[in-house]
């Protein structure tokens, strides 16, 4: 079981990707968590933050699952 990646490409779609290979897509972040996790329903989804903030940003990951 390893973790699934939800990260935001720069042209504005989503891509998750487990062991570098590319298993879902979708043009938001829920639709493509959900995707993924219809592939692979035991293995945990990370999704990466998609706004900047004070405390954070981009490079910071939350478990969605």
């Amino acid at each position: 079981m390893s973790n699934i990646y939800v990260e935001r490409k720069n042209d504005g779609t989503y891509v998750a990707t487990q062991n570098k290979k590319v298993i879902a897509r979708g043009s938001t972040q829920a639709g493509t968590v959900e995707a993924a996790r219809r592939k692979r329903p035991d293995d945990p989804v990370l999704a990466e933050r998609v706004r900047d903030t004070k405390n954070g940003s981009r490079d910071k990951w939350h478990r969605v699952y």
